[in-house]
């Protein structure tokens, strides 16, 4: 029961923190780790045991899947070849690097040394989203980096899996070809098993017209992928990525416009909840770790900043050839700057820690495993330097490297592509009138609507909801015409004109328009 309490405390701690936090411009995420670090430093505070399965079942799936909401496919699609070499051959170098250095500064044994290395070697969706959320990155720089952190969980996994196998003496003859063939098994089985469950989830939404059911649904699906994926024996991870990445284009598609309002909010509010507590919780829990440690083994702080920097170089060695590779284009930035940031992008969070966390207490012999409280102390100091070193100071990087995205710039594409769903909302209101399709006194108040919207004069009209044939004729066509310039939206994000993030503000726009119809 005190451990509830304590969560409790956490998420109240949390809205106070995050409210700061959005006050000094410092990411939320780096702001609760040192609430907790704070709260695990009071005497008297109760641990919290964080169990592996608690947060890979609980915490991960829906925060999996926001991230890879916001993640499009188009982005996806453009940045796929250098999201590959990354999610594979950065992960294994960074495995290999971490173990060299471990194995040379700590007493950590061989095979301990490479359980750690498989731990950290990946860069974690979770922080990397919830820091990068705020940061005007360019876009496919934003979708590079998240990307990378989307798909190199089968990767780690496999190398975590091989690694404990020989650590706890259960590894057989082979046991690194035999990673080769779980790896296309775990990433192969859980991109299949994530695209059949979206289908299935689509064909459902599709039938639903109850705003409720369909939250339920929604809130239901990555749970629902995660499990069917840890099932069939893949990765499960790789499964929620791929489900959110299909399902969110289809997003238009399968909702109304109520739905997805309160679609946002929900998943908003289950986010924030989350990410409040599993980001205090691992600050929470290094001090818990650390008094576990025995008296001699003193030196883990300068271990474990050796660890961190060997993990930060071996990215930057990775990251600066694959983006200079990239195919260059009119106007692209010097390659430097953007592998700056996205080498500094890449925080770890709470799916290393989980992974940590579910290290065998014994090997197959029925001994403590060696080492095992040494490498928990390590991997969560890493993650702790990862989230407030980096996190603290990822904005001013981006903004000093000169990549940022200026805000002129995206008040400009916002701006323009208002202008050009309002002129195709316009064109479609004069092919109306060309055709008699409607009566002309309402095409013109619409006509009138529009022109003022295209001058930023927002004009609600009040006559809309007065219960007459005329009003509701009115509204209809409204709704009619809100689906022209919503296909007019979809259209331009395909193209590529316009980004996510402007895609998303005014569909919201859009949406909020056409819900304020139906509340009429």
């Amino acid at each position: 029961m005190r451990s509830v309490e304590v969560i409790l405390a956490l998420v109240a701690v949390a809205t106070v923190v995050a409210a700061f936090a959005e006050r000094l411009r410092v990411p939320a995420p780096s702001m609760l780790v040192l609430a907790g670090l704070a709260a695990g430093l009071v005497p008297g505070v109760p641990r919290v045991q964080v169990t592996p399965e608690i947060v890979s079942l609980v915490v991960l799936p829906p925060l999996l899947y926001a991230a890879g909401q916001e993640l499009s496919l188009r982005d996806l699609r453009a940045v796929w070849r250098p999201v590959a070499v990354l999610a594979t051959g950065l992960v294994l170098a960074s495995a290999a690097a971490v173990a060299v250095v471990a194995r040379a500064v700590t007493p950590l044994p061989v095979s301990m040394a490479f359980v750690l290395g498989a731990v950290l070697a990946s860069t974690d969706p979770v922080a990397v989203t919830a820091l990068g959320r705020r940061l005007p990155l360019p876009a496919r720089l934003q979708a590079l980096v998240q990307a990378e952190s989307l798909f190199n969980d089968a990767t780690s996994l496999v190398l975590f899996q091989v690694a404990v196998s020989f650590a706890a003496g259960t590894a057989g003859p082979g046991g690194w070809a035999r990673g080769i063939g779980q790896f296309a098994l775990l990433a192969g089985g859980g991109a299949a098993a994530g695209a059949v469950l979206a289908a299935g989830v689509a064909l459902v939404r599709r039938r639903i017209t109850d705003p409720v059911l369909e939250t339920v649904v929604a809130l239901v699906t990555p749970y629902a992928a995660y499990v069917l994926a840890e099932t069939l024996g893949v990765s499960g991870v790789t499964s929620v990525v791929v489900a959110s990445v299909i399902l969110s284009s289809r997003t238009g598609r399968l909702t109304t416009a109520q739905t997805r309002l309160q679609l946002h909010s929900v998943y908003q509010t289950v986010v924030f909840l989350l990410e409040s507590v599993v980001f205090a919780l691992i600050g929470l829990e290094l001090p818990a770790l650390i008094s576990d440690l025995r008296n001699g083994e003193t030196g883990w702080p300068a271990q474990a900043l050796a660890v961190a920097a060997t993990l930060i170089a071996v990215r930057a060695l990775w990251v600066l050839p694959v983006l200079a590779l990239r195919r260059r284009q009119p106007g692209r930035r010097r390659p430097w700057r953007e592998a700056a940031v996205a080498t500094w992008a890449g925080a770890r969070g709470v799916v290393p820690l989980a992974a940590a966390l579910s290290i065998p207490l014994k090997t197959s012999s029925g001994a403590p495993m060696p080492g095992r409280d040494l490498v928990l102390v390590l991997a969560a100091a890493v993650i702790v330097l990862s989230l407030l070193a980096q996190g603290l100071t990822l904005e001013p990087l981006v903004r000093g490297t000169g990549i940022a995205r200026p805000a002129a710039a995206a008040r400009h594409e916002t701006v323009l592509a208002r202008l050009r769903i309002t002129e195709a909302g316009l064109s479609w209101l004069e092919q109306l009138a060309a055709d008699a399709a409607a009566p002309d006194d309402t095409i013109d108040r619409l006509r009138r609507n529009l022109q003022a919207r295209s001058r930023a004069l927002e004009d609600d009209d009040s006559s809309a909801t007065d219960g007459s044939d005329t009003a509701r004729a009115y509204t209809e066509l409204r709704r009619s015409l809100l689906g022209a310039q919503r296909d007019e939206l979809t259209r331009l994000h395909a193209d590529g004109a316009i980004g996510d993030t402007t895609h998303r503000r005014l569909q919201r726009q859009l949406d909020l328009e056409e819900t304020s119809l139906s509340d009429g």
